[in-house]
């Protein structure tokens, strides 16, 4: 089952009023919750969760309703180590007896979850555990308790979601893992996801940045319109470089290029990025249209500067050669769906692409799997495909010679 059908079948159960495991989540390792709509909480739902989880039972609530019903934190110096967020707990005023009962306890989830409900109409302390969800979900803040909000929401529900973190039946006293988890929904017929689906599926069919502004830009090559976007979710700008008329978006050059400091601003030849970037310039200038998407690395994974020099200076030490970027990883256009809105906003629907090696494959598959169509590739190393390239537009390879002096070293470049 791929990705969509994974989040339709759970979102689906949360909208019919059925719990479903949710998987991971920061700090989480592969632990599971049961996680189902406040609105939709029965007695029978929540015995169901109470005999299968911790019995610990908590609704995760957007802050604008934690305010409404006022629900300050459970102590005013939060030592939680994952900052749950813990607010007050709650009973019913009304409808209940003793407030742990399942009926009891359902009737306050309901109660958390209606529009018209205020703070009078609880007690404090009682026996459901209200969280503060993160603004933004899972795509700011990778917890169980985003995952029960955007559940909550994607199902078209109050944004309320109960969860409870669900115990192993093979230890006693520990928590559920891996293929327990898998044989637990088998057993119960309960749709599974995890948190990185929850999180892949938003950023694929949500926007995730906004234009901000558009400016003429020349340069050495030529002509662009630089649109600046902000991103939604996370405190990161990117920028599209635009060559030409892209008329009806089909069959657009695009060259996607990851922030490098070093290389880019200050003119690093330990890495090839600028001479990418002054190539790709120069090749979508050539060829008369295209796109370059200048994209910034993500909130929380960019690497400062400092992080690179000192990644220098252990290369330095070990005498390694050859291009040294510090790339992350997980930085990458195939969980970084900003680029896939960026083109959609500037109304491009299939591309050809300047990249090569490891860098074309994961570009290529994340547009893909974001639904741009990617028609062919075309190599920055050796030059574009693009009549003749400027020699500005030559990536250098790079031999590194030591020298008798502590941390320096000798760059012999070959334009050829």
């Amino acid at each position: 089952m791929g990705l969509e059908q994974r989040v339709a079948a759970a979102v689906a159960d949360v909208a019919a009023g059925r719990a479903v495991v949710v998987v991971g989540g920061e700090d989480r390792d592969d632990e599971g919750d049961l996680i189902f709509a406040a609105e939709r909480a029965t007695p029978e739902l929540v015995a169901f969760t109470v005999r299968h989880t911790s019995g610990y039972l908590c609704a995760s609530l957007t802050g604008a309703d934690c305010d409404r019903l006022a629900l300050p934190p459970m102590h005013p110096a939060d030592q939680d180590r994952r900052g749950t967020a813990h607010r007050v707990t709650v009973d019913a005023r009304d409808g209940v007896t003793t407030g742990i009962s399942a009926a009891d306890r359902a009737r306050t989830m309901r109660l958390l979850a209606d529009p018209g409900s205020a703070a009078a109409d609880f007690t404090r302390p009682g026996h459901v555990v209200p969280l503060r969800a993160v603004p933004g979900g899972v795509l700011r803040k990778c917890g169980s308790r985003e995952a029960a909000v955007d559940l909550a929401v994607l199902a078209g529900l109050r944004p309320v979601g109960v969860l409870a973190g669900i115990v192993s039946q093979r230890d006693p006293g520990g928590m559920a893992r891996g293929e327990e988890l898998c044989a637990f929904a088998t057993e119960y017929g309960l749709p599974l996801l995890s948190i990185a689906d929850l999180v892949a599926y938003r950023r694929r069919v949500e926007p995730q940045v906004v234009p901000a502004a558009r400016a003429q830009l020349p340069t050495a090559h030529g002509p662009f319109v630089a649109v600046g976007y902000d991103s939604l979710y996370e405190e990161v700008e990117h920028i599209a470089l635009v060559c030409g008329d892209l008329d009806d978006g089909a069959d657009v050059l695009l060259r996607i290029h990851a922030e490098c400091l070093t290389g880019d601003v200050l003119g690093s030849l330990r890495c090839s990025c600028a001479a990418r970037l002054d190539a790709a310039q120069a090749a979508i200038a050539e060829h008369g249209q295209g796109v370059l998407v200048y994209r910034r690395g993500r909130a929380g994974r960019r690497r400062g500067m400092l992080r690179t020099l000192q990644d220098y200076q252990r290369r330095d030490v070990r005498g390694c050669t050859g291009d040294q970027r510090t790339a992350d990883p997980a930085d990458t256009i195939e969980d970084d769906a900003a680029v896939a809105h960026i083109l959609r906003d500037l109304g491009v629907r299939s591309v050809r692409l300047l990249a090569d090696g490891s860098d074309a494959d994961g570009a290529e598959r994340g547009l893909q799997q974001a639904g741009i169509r990617v028609l062919g590739r075309h190599p920055l190393n050796p030059a574009p495909a693009f009549g003749e390239p400027s020699s500005r537009s030559r990536v250098p390879s790079v031999t590194m010679l030591p020298t008798p002096v502590d941390g320096a070293i000798n760059l012999i470049l070959d334009f050829a």
